[in-house]
C-alpha cells in the first residue's frame, strides 16, 4: 500500500470516527468504533470496518449506519480534497465478539 493510500485511509478513519459520534445517536449503552478503513486503489469505494459493543446490537447498529450513510458521505466528502471521492461501505468487524467471549471467560472463572 502506498504512503498516499495510508494517509487517505487515516484521514477517513479520523474524520468518520468524529462524524459518527457527532451525528448518530445510538441507543444508550451501544458503541460503534471504526476499526479499520480500506480504500480501493481506484478510490471508487472505501470499506469502513465497524466494531459494535455489545455485539447483540450489531444488526441495529449496522442498520442505523446504513440509514445515515448518505449524510456521513456528504460530510466526509466536504472534508476530503480528492478528485475522486470514494463511496462509503460499512462492514461489520467481529472484533467485539472476541471481547464478549473474553468477558464471559473472566466472569465464569471469577478472576
Amino acid at each position: 500500500m502506498s504512503e498516499r493510500m495510508r494517509r487517505v485511509n487515516s484521514v477517513i478513519q479520523h474524520e468518520l470516527t468524529g462524524l459518527i459520534s457527532e451525528i448518530i445517536d445510538f441507543k444508550p449503552g451501544v458503541f460503534a468504533t471504526v476499526i479499520k478503513v480500506d480504500t480501493s486503489t481506484d478510490f471508487s469505494f472505501t470499506k469502513i470496518f465497524i466494531s459494535v459493543f455489545p455485539t447483540e446490537q450489531k444488526d441495529y447498529t449496522m442498520k442505523t449506519l446504513g440509514h445515515e450513510r448518505n449524510l456521513l458521505q456528504k460530510r466526509i466528502n466536504k472534508k476530503l480534497h480528492l478528485k475522486v471521492l470514494p463511496k462509503i461501505v460499512f462492514v461489520y468487524s467481529g472484533v467485539g465478539e472476541d471481547v464478549d467471549s473474553l468477558d464471559e471467560l473472566i466472569q465464569d472463572n471469577e478472576f
